[in-house]
């Protein structure tokens, strides 16, 4: 494990503009050039990348060689990446305030197949982006899964993980997050910055009406609700309020009103031209967590890291929840905890119920959310690269 700190003392300009259908080409010379292999890219515009950064079906490209690779921003602006990249014979990393405007004169880090590196002084910006630009394969844009807002704690992106075949999740496509009611107006000028132009909220009339959604400038704010309306329930042990959560996620699978919503979610996602989408219920980690969960399934994520995005609200939703659970006598919140948590066991009965129901992933896709083989193809078209 190589390990490093980076302190650039130079500020990270964004590279020249270059019009969107040729910029995937710019961005391969001027690795190319910062890397030392000066070369010269010439493609007919049948062979350019579209403007999503997607190859041609028939155009050859090596895969992305990174099987683990994360961001993550500290308190006090420093990024921590690390990664593994097996023969990739070492990566450089470079950064920019935006996917497109990553600047590849000034790296920000060097490391080896596998590495932790520290990135410190790069500025304000909404938010950082990192290219991972190993010297065999493609490179891999990331950036810390959390956006750092502080009126909605589990506003996260849903990218960033690897598929069983080795692709990726694009980052910076869609989001997922809790109550949107809170959000500031600097939060929510961030949000329209950073372009995403349709929510997805998956909450009750009730609960829509209780804490209206606040919303980007010009975005378009569409009703899935997943549960139809929520009926008062008063668990008196810990146990009880445990099993209603391990019930709510089987009836999330089950129900007609859930399978309708998260069928207008992903279709929805399917149809974009240009994602930027945003699905949220109250605390986002229920209604939340099964569609991130299915989502990620749908795309070939292993359920292993699809549990890791699931139980990653825990972190997230930590100092809101134990505020919530202090404000109560100690006997109250023993019982309403389980409420607070997502577990694996949560989780797990939802594939459970797909599996006793369905027999497989795909099949309760395609005859539970009657997702056909078309929507599916256009979601993996759109939100994996590699």
């Amino acid at each position: 494990m190589n390990e490093s700190t980076y302190d650039p003392t130079r500020s990270a300009l964004p590279v020249a503009e270059v019009p969107r259908g040729r910029r995937r080409l710019a961005v391969a010379a001027a690795t190319l050039t910062a890397l030392g292999l000066g070369a010269t890219l010439v493609a007919p515009a049948a062979q350019a990348a579209d403007d999503h950064g997607r190859k041609p079906a028939h155009a050859s490209a090596p895969a992305i060689p990174f099987t683990t690779a994360t961001v993550t921003r500290g308190d006090d602006g420093t990024f921590t990446i690390n990664w593994s990249a097996a023969r990739s014979n070492g990566v450089t990393v470079y950064a920019g305030r935006t996917q497109d405007g990553i600047d590849y004169r000034h790296p920000v880090a060097h490391g080896g197949t596998s590495a932790t590196v520290e990135v410190k002084g790069l500025g304000a910006a909404d938010r950082w982006w990192f290219r991972l630009v190993p010297r065999r394969g493609e490179g891999l844009t990331l950036a810390d899964r959390s956006l750092h807002l502080a009126s909605a704690p589990n506003f996260l992106d849903a990218g960033g993980y690897r598929t069983s075949d080795g692709q990726w999740v694009r980052m910076g496509v869609v989001y997922r997050s809790g109550d949107l009611s809170k959000l500031t107006a600097a939060d929510l000028a961030e949000l329209r910055r950073l372009g995403i132009h349709t929510v997805y909220d998956l909450r009750t009339d009730a609960e829509r009406t209780a804490s209206p959604d606040q919303v980007p400038a010009g975005a378009t704010d569409i009703q899935e609700n997943v549960v139809g309306s929520i009926s008062g329930f008063n668990p008196t042990t810990a146990a009880q309020a445990e099993q209603m959560m391990v019930d709510g996620e089987a009836q999330m699978v089950d129900s007609q009103q859930a399978q309708t919503a998260y069928h207008g979610v992903f279709t929805g996602l399917a149809q974009s031209q240009d994602l930027n989408a945003l699905y949220h219920c109250s605390a986002g980690k229920d209604r939340t967590g099964w569609a991130s969960a299915t989502l990620l399934t749908a795309l070939g994520v292993p359920r292993n890291r699809v549990e890791q995005d699931y139980l990653a609200s825990n972190q997230y939703l930590a100092a809101s929840n134990a505020a919530t659970l202090a404000s109560m006598p100690a006997a109250q919140a023993a019982i309403y905890k389980p409420l607070l948590d997502v577990r694996p066991e949560y989780l797990a009965n939802g594939f459970a119920e797909v599996h006793k129901n369905y027999g497989s992933f795909d099949a309760y896709l395609a005859k539970g959310l009657g997702l056909g083989t078309g929507t599916l193809k256009r979601l993996k078209a759109e939100l994996l690269v590699g």
